[in-house]
């Protein structure tokens, strides 16, 4: 299954001789062709526009690392570039802030090129892209139906193609609605580890930075980069100790019932069936679960007291600039305002007793996989409903980050009645989960089991080589994906090492380094595990195996799975009984393969 896009620009491939002035020729040529005046509130004059791509370009020269070199890049114009003026949609709201948001000097100091702010539903305030001063919003692959919101000139300029990456926000599905219905990407991290200083609040509760972009490795690299604590944002979260790298090799999915499905349009629907169809062909077990308690949340972000953080966000600023207000979103503050605190309370109360029901339906389960939106209706159809049609697509997206879960977008293409999504949820900080398995979804073949990955989301992971019963396929090979490592791919050693099978249960390999030209070069597999796992697997190794300093063929030094030849009796070739020296061999499968591995 492949997530297409209609994208003119994409991310430069390693090795691009494209500079960041030419990147943003192109973006300007795109934007002009596309001619979509109504998804920007604010184009840099580009003089300055390039004047920035200049300075990233000489940056490049002088030999600085940047990951997101001449990219450019599009801000939803609820989120502050210094000297631009921040609006959220309404145009009494001319606020031009001296800093920008900390996410965004995160994009620039790593190359990014902002080329403006792009238009968004009024105060970041519905999922249709249609409460907007300049009018509704269409979707960049089918004109006759919304983009999604409120991240709809975000969604549309980067599947136009006039961008390559783009900011959004995302409180109830802000940043998941409007990729499905644009056909791109879009990641919704666990709440606080993108810094959200610097953005106006919509429900600052559940607020939450997302990044949209044409592919998911484009989208990851970009989130890599946002994510960062800042001391500006009192919500910042920093990874915790145990984080997994991974998702596991034969992971467990949670799907809806048909029950929870029955909102969903037939289209959808069968597009959905054959995303859960493709994760199962490529190893995933799935488990149907009850969603009542999902979608019970989900009506209280705006049926219910929640609705109160709106009203605080921007009620009062409404009331006192009518002129200007979208009546949808003047009505949704309205109404807010006459929330108790009481009532506030009490659904803050009914959310933990949901999620608690919620999380222990998802128990033994490493992901829930979701329609991105139930539907995708027409711009006459909302115009016609603009409430119940926002209501409606927000079904399998509002609980997401009441109850602090992270979420990957990826389309599913056009169905009769418009584009189709799914979004894969993890719990809290099993970002990288989620981003391993939207990987295998949108994967045009079956991963190669020898390929390299991509670098992960999550960091701090510790390079560690290993040779024998934690091998894929091996005995032990489950203690590393207990503990959230990461495959990085094979890898072999200089050629100064020796193996020597030990009898043990299981049959394990002693590696240990020799004298130069008196030893060889051993294959092994590379992985990543955080120096928390890396520690829990220490404690679990027996003597005489450790880990140690090792180095590769290719001349760096790594974490190895190490022993000492004397350590215990047998260890060595003069010792009885001895081991057997299967460092001819050139590796473990090998010797396992030649049958010459003893046994106890």
């Amino acid at each position: 299954m492949t997530a297409t896009t209609t994208a003119l620009t994409t991310s430069p491939a390693p090795g691009t001789t494209s500079t960041a002035v030419e990147r943003v020729a192109r973006a300007f040529a795109a934007l002009d062709a596309a001619a979509r005046p109504e998804v920007w509130t604010h184009v840099r004059p580009r003089a300055d526009v390039e004047a920035e791509a200049r300075a990233v370009d000489a940056r490049v020269a002088a030999g600085e690392a940047l990951p997101l070199a001449g990219l450019v890049l599009a801000v939803k114009d609820n989120i502050d570039v210094a000297g631009i003026p921040t609006t959220a949609s309404h145009p009494a709201r001319q606020v031009v802030p001296e800093r920008s948001a900390t996410v965004v000097d995160l994009l620039r100091g790593a190359g990014a090129v902002v080329l403006g702010k792009t238009t968004l539903d009024q105060f970041a305030t519905g999922l249709t892209g249609s409460r907007s001063p300049g009018g509704a919003v269409a979707s960049a692959v089918a004109p006759d139906r919304v983009s999604g919101g409120s991240s709809s000139g975000s969604a549309v300029a980067v599947a136009l193609g006039v961008v390559d990456i783009a900011l959004g926000t995302d409180t109830a599905g802000s940043g998941r609605v409007p990729a499905a219905f644009n056909r791109v990407v879009g990641i919704k991290p666990t709440l606080g580890l993108v810094p959200k200083d610097g953005v106006v609040p919509a429900c600052a509760s559940y607020d939450c930075v997302t990044v949209l972009a044409p592919d998911l490795d484009l989208a990851r690299r970009t989130l890599s980069v946002m994510t960062a604590p800042s001391a500006l944002d009192p919500s910042s979260r920093t990874w915790p100790a145990d984080v997994r790298l991974a998702a596991p090799p034969a992971p467990v999915l949670a799907v809806p019932r048909a029950a929870d499905l029955a909102v969903v349009a037939p289209g959808v629907r069968a597009r959905f069936a054959d995303a859960v169809a493709t994760l199962e062909r490529r190893g995933a077990r799935t488990r149907e679960v009850d969603l009542t308690a999902f979608v019970a949340a989900a009506r209280l972000l705006y049926e219910g007291g929640l609705v109160a953080e709106r009203h605080a966000a921007f009620g009062t600023f409404l009331a006192e600039h009518p002129e200007g207000a979208d009546p949808s979103v003047a009505r949704i503050a309205a109404a807010a305002g006459q929330v108790t605190a009481a009532e506030y309370l009490d659904d803050r109360g009914e959310v933990g007793r949901l999620r608690l029901v919620a999380m222990a339906e998802l128990d033994g389960c490493d992901a829930l996989l979701v329609p991105t939106a139930p539907e995708h209706p027409t711009l006459a159809e909302v115009a016609a409903d603009p409430l119940g049609s926002n209501a409606r697509l927000g079904v399998f997206t509002n609980f997401v980050n009441l109850f602090d879960m992270a979420g990957v977008a990826v389309p599913l293409g056009a169905t009769d009645a418009g584009e189709a999504g799914v979004t894969v949820l993890t719990r809290a900080f099993d970002d990288q989960v989620a981003l391993d398995l939207a990987a295998l979804l949108v994967a045009d073949e079956d991963p190669a089991p020898d390929a390299r990955v991509a670098e992960p989301y999550a960091p701090g992971g510790v390079p560690v080589v290993l040779f024998g019963a934690h091998l894929r396929g091996q005995p032990l090979h489950h203690q590393l994906t207990d503990l959230g490592a990461r495959w990085v791919g094979p890898v072999r050693t200089a050629p100064d090492y020796r193996m020597l099978a030990l009898s043990t249960t299981p049959a394990k390999p002693l590696v240990h380094a020799v004298a130069p030209g008196t030893g060889g070069a051993l294959d092994g597999e590379e992985w990543l595990l955080t120096p928390h796992a890396l520690g829990r697997l220490l404690l679990g190794i027996p003597a005489p195996l450790g880990l140690g300093a090792l180095r590769t063929e290719d001349g760096r030094d790594v974490v190895g799975f190490l022993g000492q030849p004397g350590a215990v009796p047998g260890a060595v070739p003069d010792s009885d009984p001895a081991p057997v020296d299967v460092t001819h061999l050139g590796g473990w499968r090998a010797a396992l393969a030649a049958g010459v591995v003893p046994t106890s």
